[in-house]
């Protein structure tokens, strides 16, 4: 039998490991009940004050009627449409890589491509306009 003194989370148990023979896997049994101490409490904060003012998010910029934003922050991979293609509702646009997965962000809507507004292996942002179509 071998005692151990183990630290969790702050809290210190002593236990008693015994060696079983043939099972392979060592039985832990805890030697005496934990002992728990009630953490001193925190010093007393100053009044507080008046809050100070959040900083105001940089305003983004309002997409175009018919635009196309990416859903979520990644990598243009390649683009399937240029200016002036025609397309329809669900045909695919663009691949996004995010996360290690390619996704393919489709056509809201039938229309003319009318802006590609990214490049392949360009970065973008969640809500950034990818193409405009009129």
């Amino acid at each position: 039998m071998k005692r151990f003194r183990v630290t969790v989370n702050g809290q210190t148990f002593e236990v008693e490991v015994e060696e079983v023979r043939g099972a392979g896997q060592p039985v832990v049994r805890p030697a005496a009940p934990p002992v728990y101490t009630a953490p001193s409490p925190p010093p007393a904060a100053p009044a507080p004050g008046p809050a100070p003012a959040a900083a105001p998010a940089a305003p983004r910029p309002a997409a175009a009627a018919g635009a196309v934003t990416a859903p979520m922050p990644g990598v243009i991979n390649s683009l399937k449409v240029k200016e002036g293609d025609a397309v329809r509702a669900g045909d695919v646009l663009l691949i996004l890589e995010a996360m290690k997965m390619e996704n393919e962000i489709t056509a809201p809507a039938s229309g003319t491509v009318r802006q590609v507004a990214v490049a392949a292996g360009q970065s973008v942002n969640s809500g950034d306009t990818l193409v405009v179509i009129g």
